[in-house]
């Protein structure tokens, strides 16, 4: 199983893959960072890339179907909190796709209070997002957090 900088380095194994790092998105910090960053600073990216994480993670909108209709779930901070004490976040991946790239940000379940997902960044003529999202979800899985 491997750690985060394993994890990271095997995601840059990934055909046209850039940069990758590790984020908090409660903090917007990075937990490890690997390779270039879209601005030049992993810093940087990590805080912005955290804005769309913590969006997706807490607007109920893109929560999943509650087992009763007469119970919506609860949005917002409670929303974050109540998926992270299930099986984990309501959503999988987001796909951020520009002129130049792809961004593919891949929530990490973990077995404690947390809040990090993992942040590939791929070259749009040479990267396969099919396989991006594959091979995430697999270091996602496997990923150990110490």
């Amino acid at each position: 199983m491997p750690g985060i900088d394993e994890c990271l380095l095997e995601a840059m194994a990934l055909p046209g893959a850039r940069g990758a790092a590790l984020v908090d998105w409660s903090s917007g910090l990075a937990l490890g960072t690997v390779g270039e960053s879209p601005v030049g600073d992993h810093e940087t990216t990590a805080a912005e890339t955290a804005e769309l994480a913590r969006a997706a993670a807490e607007y109920e909108s893109f929560a999943t179907n509650p087992a009763d209709p007469a119970d919506p779930p609860a949005s917002g901070a409670a929303g974050a909190d109540a998926w992270r004490a299930a099986s984990g976040p309501p959503v999988e991946d987001l796909i951020v796709t520009t002129r130049t790239g792809y961004h593919v940000l891949r929530f990490v379940a973990t077995g404690f209070d947390s809040s990090v997902f993992l942040h590939l960044w791929l070259d749009r003529s040479e990267g396969n997002l099919a396989l991006a999202r594959l091979r995430l979800r697999d270091l996602a899985e496997r990923l150990v957090l110490r």
